[in-house]
């Protein structure tokens, strides 16, 4: 009978006990292995549901504490499995870009779904689906080096910190406006190059998301990433409805507002004062046709968020960053260090990681990151996120199939990431300085990258 796969991936890092249970019409695992990461097939299959008088079998997803009435949160998909598309489920579609880390008693569950063709383009063909569970990791610096311990005297660059690709691109809010401002004109030049995008508006936006190598995720509640990346670009033109003020942008895409992600990092910091983030403005992937903020404005922008804290934070800078103890930078309350156009090892490669299954980029890890490269750098990055949107096809189906749920990004998220943090687990303490400051990035951040750079940070402070 026709089916439809399901490629389910699963990691739990929980104290206390927690369970995943896996579904599908005739089908059932439970997961509880901790600190590894699983994955494994479920078919909805037409003959298990007593099709045609039941068109869709459900896959579900389910987190529990060990008591099977403690359901932390229920995740589910309605698949067909004759025309294999998703007819329903709990986060699709408009409320996918909505979606947030899901924070009880301590813990914090990220989850997401692709929505998978036939496997054009070498995508895959089963629908992608995962969900993290872990510890939420708000003060995990506090964790591993608290107040007064041995670790705290060690310098900051021992650190392995967790960072999002593109952290100011987690909205499509100011693309939206300036799409609605653009009026029937722009959307009738889009839709003569596009055709897929005669449905409307609605669609050239979810094209423009489907194809920005962005985290359009909403930032979790409490922030488990460290360390964020960033590109700005200058003020709009006079002719979008936006604020004249700074945006981050990746290619031709504006992020969200600036001084609303520096005030929204400050309020962490206040909120946690263990923790020491990082800030790297860069301009790399911004049009040379966007002037850039000088010197000045930056620092404007950054001394209006550090005034908000009302003195409990303070910015740092490269020498800070790279000499710095933890200690010294908490005591003098230098808990924001802010850098600009730093030299950085980084394991991207334009070829390597325009992938859909991540093997390239093992190759590109095993070859970039070493202790001889690192040589002459200031921090070294290994990104774990894939590019897919670099293949010709890729980019093909991305436009045609136009879909939030489509996006190619979201079929390599675990895919990718069950290959890659694994190795960097294995392979960091033996390849790498254990005093240069290492940064894993990702795109759709979640507890397991965060988990890795807390296992890391602590065998590199010990």
């Amino acid at each position: 009978m026709p089916s439809k796969g399901v490629q389910a991936y699963t990691y739990i890092s929980a104290p206390g006990g927690v369970e995943i249970d896996i579904s599908v019409p005739k089908q059932e695992e439970t997961r509880s292995a901790q600190r590894k990461w699983e994955t494994g097939n479920f078919e909805v299959d037409a003959g298990k549901i007593k099709w045609p008088l039941k068109r869709t079998g459900r896959f579900t997803f389910k987190v529990r504490r060990k008591d099977p009435q403690a359901v932390i949160t229920e995740q589910w998909m309605d698949v067909d499995p004759i025309s294999g598309d998703i007819a329903s489920a709990s986060t699709f579609e408009d409320t996918m870009l909505e979606t947030r880390s899901i924070i009880d008693k301590g813990l914090a569950v990220s989850y997401g779904v692709y929505e998978a063709g036939p496997g054009q383009a070498g995508l895959p063909n089963r629908h992608q689906a995962y969900m993290v569970v872990t510890q939420e990791w708000n003060n995990w610096q506090g964790i591993v080096a608290p107040a007064g311990s041995e670790q705290e005297k060690k310098k900051f660059a021992c650190f392995v910190l967790p960072s999002p690709h593109d952290v100011g691109m987690n909205s499509m809010d100011t693309m939206n406006a300036i799409l609605k401002h653009a009026g029937v004109a722009s959307a009738k030049v889009l839709t003569s190059v596009m055709p897929a995008l005669q449905r409307g508006q609605d669609s050239i936006a979810k094209v423009i998301g489907g194809l920005a190598d962005v985290t359009v995720s909403k930032i979790a509640p409490d922030i488990i990433a460290s360390f964020s990346g960033q590109r700005i670009a200058t003020r709009p033109s006079s002719r979008t409805p936006l604020p004249d003020k700074l945006y981050f942008q990746h290619g031709p895409i504006p992020g969200m507002a600036y001084d609303q992600f520096l005030n929204d990092l400050v309020a962490f910091l206040v909120k946690n004062p263990s923790e020491i983030a990082v800030v790297h403005v860069r301009w790399d992937g911004v049009p040379a046709e966007c002037a850039r903020p000088d010197d000045a404005e930056l620092q404007n922008y950054l001394n209006a968020a550090l005034t908000l804290s009302n003195g409990a934070v303070k910015s740092g800078n490269m020498n800070d960053l790279r000499n710095a103890t933890i200690q010294e930078l908490r005591s003098q309350k230098k808990r924001l260090l802010y850098v600009v156009n730093e030299g950085v090892l980084s394991t991207y490669d334009d070829i390597a990681n325009a992938t859909v299954d991540g093997r390239s980029m093992i190759s590109a890890f095993e070859r970039v990151l070493t202790s001889q490269n690192q040589e002459g750098k200031n921090m070294t990055v290994a990104q774990c996120q894939a590019t897919p949107t670099n293949i010709k096809d890729v980019i093909y189906y991305s436009v045609v199939s136009a879909s939030v749920s489509t996006m190619a990004l979201m079929a390599t998220k675990a895919l990718c990431g069950h290959l890659l943090l694994p190795w960097l687990r294995d392979n960091v303490m033996s390849r790498c300085k254990k005093d240069q400051l290492l940064v894993i990035m990702d795109d759709f951040i979640d507890g397991s990258d965060t988990d890795v750079a807390v296992e890391l940070s602590k065998k590199r402070l010990a």
